[in-house]
């Protein structure tokens, strides 16, 4: 083994990239001056295991794709029509552009395409006859469901492996995350490239030029 691929073994930093000691070496973003060796090193574990969920999740959303040929948002605008005809709602193109935060012309180009592949069908709406009714194909439910909604149905072998005190602290703990996560608490999610561009840089007197 080369020494470069050595250093990149279980012991390297980079084997986890959230760790906290190792992105944030010197506490300029978490003051932990009251948290124990153990307890940093349990949450260093604990932010390995949600990214590795995550590449986790990435990677089956990417083989769906494939295996479909479709795009992720195809796949979430057809996950979202089988939800909606399992519990018997019916959803026009409308609401699934509001789901899929869509422009309605952006929305008559996917649906175009996804009927077009015999994935979706438009029928007329059961009450107002002037919208159309979406409605996934049968061949696509079953193709769907057997292969990626199987292997999805994973995820509920895991959480019933808890018990019920355990699944309230992971529901605690995901609620928690998300809402510290959330981009209402970052300001700088507000603006764009311009106006990263044009704000004065660090040290620069904004009164100078």
């Amino acid at each position: 083994m080369q020494e470069s691929e050595a250093k990149h073994g279980d012991e390297s930093p980079l084997n986890n990239l959230y760790d906290v000691k190792s992105s944030d070496p010197r506490s300029e973003l978490i003051d932990r001056s009251d948290v124990s060796p153990a307890d940093l090193a349990q949450i260093g574990r604990l932010m390995k295991a949600l990214a590795n969920l995550r590449d986790t999740e990435r990677a089956v959303a990417a083989a769906a794709s494939r295996y479909m040929a479709l795009s992720a948002q195809d796949m979430r605008a057809l996950h979202y029509l089988m939800v909606a005809g399992n519990t018997g709602q019916v959803v026009t193109p409308g609401m699934l552009g509001v789901h899929l935060n869509l422009s309605p012309a952006s929305v008559t180009k996917m649906l175009n395409r996804l009927e077009k592949g015999e994935h979706i069908i438009r029928k007329v709406h059961p009450v107002d006859r002037r919208a159309f009714a979406l409605e996934v194909t049968q061949a696509t439910r079953a193709e769907a469901m057997e292969t990626l909604g199987r292997h999805q149905a994973r995820r509920f072998e895991s959480a019933k492996r808890l018990t019920s005190d355990e699944r309230e602290v992971v529901i605690r703990f995901l609620e928690d995350m998300a809402n510290e996560l959330s981009l209402s608490n970052a300001a700088w999610a507000e603006g764009d490239a311009g106006s990263r561009a044009a704000a004065p840089s660090a040290g620069q007197d904004v009164n100078s030029g």
